[in-house]
């Protein structure tokens, strides 16, 4: 049925109507694919800042790590602490990842696994032989004149030792180290007993290399070696916190001084996070500060009141004396 006006006409509104719908859908559609081809959320085309984006620095995650010197949980929390810290400074993703052992957390560095590793004076000299312009940054305060402890089950008949002359006294008995390249377990406890004249082939047996200083507090304790030798800071930490049995297992002797545990960096961080990345990270050590409660918190795990700057030279002992064990070849 056919529509029409008063006057006979035919009405031609309909006709009309369809034709707009047609090209209102065209200019649709035409809209649409402008939209196609145009940048998202506001951004603009700019061929130069494309070019730009490509020479920034990518980012992503910043991995860190640490020789596991001790108990696993403690270590998750100690790391965990310090990559919320870092994080939360720097304005990064920041994650810490464990290793299997010490070996492992140089190999980890050396092929980019870790970006920043909490190493032990050994550890940190033979991570910075594998990778070249990587650096040490930053240890704890008690890291500039650190040492290490002997200690003995008390029905060994180990008396007391007064200075490293009298480490003789521990030929002849079972001993254990920690890892084979822990600087404090091993490395400088047989440097001081090499300087009393004691080999390895003194020992009562071969020695035994536990893994970690709370393994070998456990096995001295235990009665499975009649000495051994770890770091001092985790034996002063274990003993206050009363989890050492001292009816069981006494020190005998803490050693002179030496630089030891520190943090190294990679040289590859600058071409992801920007030039100033390591200073930012130094910074952000730095400032850990005892009186504040968060920072006292982590400072706590690591049993130090600050952290202060390093370099490399710190740790030229070290090397000599890895070196002279075995432990460095090259």
């Amino acid at each position: 049925m056919t529509s029409t006006t008063r006057g006979g006409r035919r009405d031609s509104h309909p006709l009309k109507l369809l034709l707009l719908s047609l090209l209102a859908a065209t200019l649709v559609l035409a809209a649409c694919g402008d939209d196609d081809d145009a940048p998202t959320d506001g951004a603009t085309q700019d061929p130069a800042a494309d070019d730009a984006g490509d020479d920034a620095p990518s980012g992503g995650t910043l991995v860190i790590g640490g020789i596991p010197d001790q108990d696993p949980d403690r270590l998750q929390r100690q790391f965990g602490l310090v990559a919320d810290h870092l994080s939360a400074e720097l304005g990064i993703d920041v994650v810490y990842e464990a290793v299997a052992d010490y070996d492992a957390s140089v190999s980890a560095f050396r092929v980019g696994d870790l970006d920043l590793v909490w190493f032990g004076g050994l550890t940190g000299v033979q991570a910075r032989l594998q990778v070249d312009g990587a650096s040490a940054i930053v240890q704890r305060d008690i890291d500039a004149e650190f040492t290490s402890v002997f200690v003995a089950n008390t029905g060994a008949g180990i008396d007391s030792i007064d200075d490293v002359a009298g480490l003789s006294v521990l030929a002849g008995h079972s001993f254990t180290f920690g890892s084979d390249s822990s600087t404090s377990g091993r490395l400088m406890p047989q440097s001081f007993l090499a300087e009393a004249g004691v080999t390895l082939d003194d020992f009562d047996g071969e020695a035994g290399f536990s893994g970690s200083h709370d393994a070998t507090i456990g096995l001295v304790e235990a009665g499975s070696y009649d000495a051994g030798a770890l770091n001092s800071q985790v034996w002063d930490s274990r003993t206050e916190e009363g989890t050492v049995d001292e009816t069981k297992v006494v020190e005998v002797f803490r050693t002179p001084t030496y630089f030891d545990y520190h943090w190294v960096v990679r040289p590859d961080l600058a071409d992801r996070f920007g030039d100033d990345i390591v200073e930012r990270i130094t910074e952000a050590m730095l400032a850990l500060d005892a009186d504040d409660p968060d920072d006292a918190a982590i400072l706590d795990q690591f049993g130090a009141e600050s952290f202060i700057e390093t370099d490399d030279a710190n740790y030229a002992d070290i090397e000599t004396v890895g070196r002279e064990i075995g432990r460095i070849e090259g």
